[in-house]
This record gives C-alpha cells, structure tokens and sequence, in this order.
C-alpha cells in the first residue's frame, strides 16, 4: 500500500508554523512543551505529514502571537504559486531569517529604503537580465 503524500494546503500551513516559530527564536521542543505534545509531532505538523486540527491551530496561533488567518494566505484560499513558494523558502532559510529580523529591528523608514536599493543593486550587478523585475513600479508610474 502506497503512503499518502501530504496536502498542499497542510504543508502550506506547517511551514507558516515553522517560520513564525523561528522567527521567534523559538525551538520545536519549546513549543511542543506549550502544546503539550511531543516535539517529533511539531515535525510532523511543519512538514505538513501530519493535518492539524483546528483548537491545535487556534491554540499555535495564540502561542506563536498571530491570528489564525495568518496560516492561510489570501483569507484562508490557500498558498499562492510562484511569489508566495519564493517568499516561504526565503523565511525559512537562516539567511533569510537573520536579514528579516535585522531588517525589522531598523526603525528609521529612511535606512530601510537605502538597504533595499542596495539590495537591488547588488542583485542586478549580479544577474543583469534581472533588473526589470527589480524596478519598482511606485516610482515608475
């Protein structure tokens, strides 16, 4: 008997659960404890082998500080192709981590601003055929 592959959509939300809890700084151990469960059954929720249900939901939601929606993209319709995927494997990569706690942790808009164009300017140094879809389209118009 062939396994069952997991759910796109219970994927999408263990992965939401994964990088809400290490952008945190919370372990899976840590959070498994608040839960009252195992840590290998975090695991399981994060890479969507496991469904989880809707109190164990509300009850993440109310440990990890978000609300409920935050797991469901688009008010709860699911993941979006392509953006949304990209977004995900960046969060959930430790670069991507330590560059969007650094990048939250600047208050002055103004910084913010000169960071992302040197962002982008590295990135089209980089991969020149980019640089059209790293023009911003506010500034453009």
């Amino acid at each position: 008997m062939k396994a069952k592959s997991p759910n796109s959509i219970d994927v999408y939300v263990g992965n939401r659960v994964r990088v809400r809890r290490k952008t945190l700084g919370m372990t899976q151990h840590g959070l498994a404890e608040l839960l009252g469960i195992t840590f290998q059954q975090i695991q399981k929720y994060e890479k969507g082998t496991n469904r989880i249900g809707a109190s164990r939901l509300q009850r993440i939601s109310e440990i990890l500080r978000v609300p409920v929606g935050f797991f469901f993209e688009n008010g709860g319709s699911g993941p979006i192709e392509g953006e949304t995927s990209e977004l995900n494997k960046f969060l959930s990569s430790k670069e991507g981590l330590a560059l969007n706690k650094a990048f939250i942790a600047i208050e002055d808009p103004n910084i913010r601003q000169k960071l992302v164009a040197l962002a982008k300017s590295l990135a089209v140094a980089g991969m020149p055929d980019i640089d059209s879809e790293l023009q911003d389209p506010v500034a453009h118009n």
